[in-house]
Formats: structure tokens, sequence, C-alpha cells
């Protein structure tokens, strides 16, 4: 793999992991050992996030990386600059309004096209989004033949048959890619394995080429759609997520373990065990898993009702020491009413970027989709111009002073660095002191509604065993990835 980098490259993306480390609460990197260091290759990926999915990508892949991106987003401002800085090459789509003729978007695409099968060539990676659009569907969107005509033109260019490239798929999994403060998980899977009949060098024969690319196409699609999990819409998405907590939380009751957040990692593996099964079960006998989904689907409403997770049904009450709701009533205080100082003056100095931001999103994004875009990026201009605003007023108050009480020191630049410190670190104090105020709040109403709903909360913990049971029975005899542990846990296959 190639590791020239630009300055400007390296500077973009410490700027980028910086962003994003700050929208999203955790960021979860696996699989880079499935990157072979010792030749070029395309990555693809779903594109269910917009320009937070490549960021995504250059900020955490282990080397530099060339993206191929719609050739309008060349126009927007900020955005424009910034890729072009990073070697992205334009993608000219039919569908897209130019100047340019239909001819001359197939030349220009040629040349593109051209310019990243050299890089990978060189040993360089390049990345593509086969669907060539940004969407919230739970599916794919069309497979576009980019990617293969790509990685065959790379291919030919490729003097040495042990170093041909090869095409990794790259899962990016957002628990809420819309909301600020939320996770996500990269996954680098392992090179696309290529039948006989695709392990090819075409050339320039069009004979060759034109089935080569249609098949290496299909193949794209299934492995893309397996890597994203897609589902036929939405609610069954949830109801597997949903199906695989509640098997996380009934055997960690079995077992007599506490239960953990099995975190991102481990909650993808749950969910494609479960969706695998699901899939297979829906063939041999659809009318048992028709049933098994109404009982899941009504389990479902009532914890949607209830607004608690699976693992509280069966979690301690928490209540029954006299000591405990004075304790709960202690971190209440606390969180709620002891602020300090500076997270006052943080709350009050970003509270109106924060409304303004929303109010840019709600007129700017056309979709969920481009939500967690347009927050980021103008997140990142809004805040420090605000800091800065602020600091400037306090100077200029300042300088009131000195002029009032003309003995009194000058302290210019301390009140400056002060005032953009009590911005950014008083924010991020507000933005702690919100989600311990979220977590209180929750914790407090969850005991209560235990206490009160107890035959409910019964009933539904008796749906869980049993629902668990027959979930788990979905992938007896299917090999299924990962192992699961007595207490619901997943291991990975290669741990």
């Amino acid at each position: 793999m190639s590791e020239s980098t630009t300055g400007a490259y390296r500077a973009i993306r410490g700027f980028l992991r910086v962003l994003l480390r700050l929208f999203f609460k955790q960021v979860v990197v696996e699989g880079t050992e499935n990157l072979p260091l010792d030749r070029g290759g395309l990555l693809i990926a779903g594109h269910p996030n917009g320009l937070i999915d490549p960021a995504l990508i250059i900020a955490h892949f282990p080397g530099k990386i060339i993206f191929g991106a719609r050739h309008g987003l060349f126009s927007w401002p900020l955005i424009g600059p910034l890729i072009r800085h990073l070697g992205t090459v334009p993608i000219y789509r039919a569908s897209d309004e130019s100047d340019l003729s239909r001819v001359e978007k197939m030349r220009a695409n040629e040349e593109s096209l051209d310019s990243m099968a050299q890089e990978i060539a060189n040993g360089s990676y390049s990345a593509l989004f086969p669907e060539g659009v940004s969407h919230d569907m739970s599916h794919l969107s069309d497979i576009k033949t980019g990617a293969s005509r790509l990685y065959y033109r790379a291919r030919t260019l490729t003097d040495d048959v042990v170093s041909r490239p090869v095409i990794v798929p790259v899962g990016l999994y957002y628990d809420r890619k819309n909301i600020f403060r939320s996770r996500v998980l990269i996954t680098f899977h392992p090179a696309l394995p290529l039948p006989e009949s695709l392990d090819i060098d075409p050339g320039e024969e069009r004979s060759v080429l034109r089935p080569a690319v249609a098949g290496l196409t299909e193949l794209i699609d299934a492995r893309l759609a397996e890597v994203v999990g897609a589902t036929e819409d939405w609610h069954i998405h949830h109801l597997m997520h949903r199906a695989r907590r509640l098997i996380r939380a009934d055997l960690a009751w079995q077992n007599g373990t506490d239960y953990r957040d099995p975190g991102l990692a481990e909650s993808h593996l749950g969910f494609d065990r479960i969706w695998l099964g699901y899939k297979a079960r829906m063939e041999s006998d659809p009318k048992k898993i028709t049933d098994l989904v109404k009982r899941l689907n009504r389990y479902n409403r009532y914890m949607g009702a209830l607004g608690i997770d699976d693992h509280e049904l069966s979690a301690k009450p928490g209540m029954g020491s006299p000591l405990l709701p004075l304790l709960f009533l202690g971190q209440a205080i606390a969180v709620y009413l002891l602020f300090p100082p500076i997270l006052l003056l943080g709350t009050l100095i970003n509270i109106g970027p924060y409304w303004l931001l929303n109010w840019i999103t709600r007129k700017v994004a056309d979709a969920r989709k481009d939500e967690a875009t347009v927050k980021l990026f103008a997140g990142a201009i809004l805040y420090p111009a605000t800091w800065i605003a602020v600091a400037i007023m306090a100077w200029i108050g300042h300088e009131e002073l000195r002029s009032v009480f003309p003995g009194m020191p000058d302290l210019a630049v301390s009140v400056v660095i002060v005032s953009i410190a009590i911005g950014a670190f008083g924010g991020y104090l507000a933005l702690v002191y919100s989600e311990m105020s979220a977590e209180t709040y929750r914790a407090i109403r969850v005991r209560v509604m235990r206490h009160r709903r107890k035959a409910i909360i019964q009933r539904l913990l008796e749906d869980r065993s049993g629902l668990c049971s027959e979930l788990i029975a979905l992938g007896e005899g299917l090999d299924l990835p990962g192992r699961r542990m007595p207490d619901g846990s997943i291991l990975a296959d290669s741990a």
C-alpha cells in the first residue's frame, strides 16, 4: 500500500477525525487486518449517510485513499475545496445537471476512471459507493457498473500478477445516523473472492469485458447486501434488532450474570445471526415464522409503550434499600441543580448556535441521510464563529472597563483566550451534563415504572423467555457468524 500523503491530506484527515470524534460518541474501527498491504485495491460500501460516509473512511483508513464523488459537490462552499485537496476525482452522472453534453460526460468519466485505476495499479486504494447515491432505505439502491469497470481497468494496468488489486467491502453501521453523539462501527471486511469466471484480465475486448462487468456487478450487489444487512423494510430491520437484544438479555438473566452493553461490533454480529436464521426459516417454514413475527411484534409494541430496554425486565428493582432513594435524589440534585458557573456560561454561549444549527438542518437537509452532514460541517463553522464573536465582545467590554478605570491591568489576551475556552469547554460540559441528566431521569423513571407495573413486567418477562428459545432455534444447523456464549454474548470467529 502506498503511504505517500501530502501535508494537506494529512491535515484534512486529522481535521475530519476531530470533527467526527466530536459528532459521534463512539467510533469503532475493525478489520484493518483484512486490508492487503502488498497491493492496491478498491473499497466499496453502502451509502446511507451522505458525506459522513466518505469522511469516516478517509479519517480511519490506514493510508491515502482516492474517492470518486459526483461533480456537483466540487462547487459547494467548504466541501469543494476540501475534496479537491483530498485528491477526489469528479464522477459525472447522466442524470445530473451540467453544462457538459452526454458525450462529454462520458469522456470525463473515462478520464476519472483512468485516474483512479492508475492509483490502484500503483498500489494505492480508491473507493466508490456502487449505488451512486446516498439514501434512507433499509436495502441497497440499484448498483451501478462503475465499480466493476474501475476494477477491471486497474487490472489491465497492473503488470505483476501477484499484485493484482482486490475489492474490499466496507461496512458502515450507525445506531442513529442523524443524531449527534450517536455511535458508528466501521468494518473492513475480507477481500471479495472472485469466481474463476470473473478472475480474468479482459483488456479492451468488449466481448469479454461486458459479461465480466455484469457478473462482477451482480457479485458486488450480493456481497454488499450481506455487509449492510439489507432488509425489505425498516420495520423488519428494527424487529431483528429487538430479537437480538432480547436474546442477549434473557440468556444473561438465565445464566445469572449481570447484563452488559454488547457494543456495536457484537450487536452487528447478533443482528447477522438473527437475520440469517430468519431468512432461512422463512423459506423452509413460512407459516411458523409468520406466527413468531406476530408475537415478536406484540412484545415489541409493549416494550415501546413502556419505554424500557429488554434487560430492564429482569434487572434488580434497586429500590428495596431505604438508602437508594436518597442516593438517586442526591444524584438528581447534583445533575439538575448544581451547575458550576463555567457550565452555565458554556450553555448560554452555545444555546444560540445549537438552535440555529437545528433550524439550518431542517431547512437545508432534504432527508435524514443529509442531516448529519449538515450538522457536522455547518457546526464546524458555526460554533467556533460564535466563540470568536463572544471573545471579541469580551475584549471590547474589557477595553471599555479600562477606559473607565485607567489603573486596571491590560488583560486583553487573557480575556480572549478564557472566553474562547469557556465557550468550547463549557459547551462540552453542557453536553456531558445533558447526557447525565437524561440517564438520571431514565433510571428514576424505569424504577418507578417497574414498581407500578409488576404484572405487565412479569408477563413480558415470560414472553421474552419464550421468544428467546424460538429465536435461537432459528439458527440451528446453520453456519452463523460468531459464537454465542452461555451469557448471551457473542464472540467473533477470530476471537
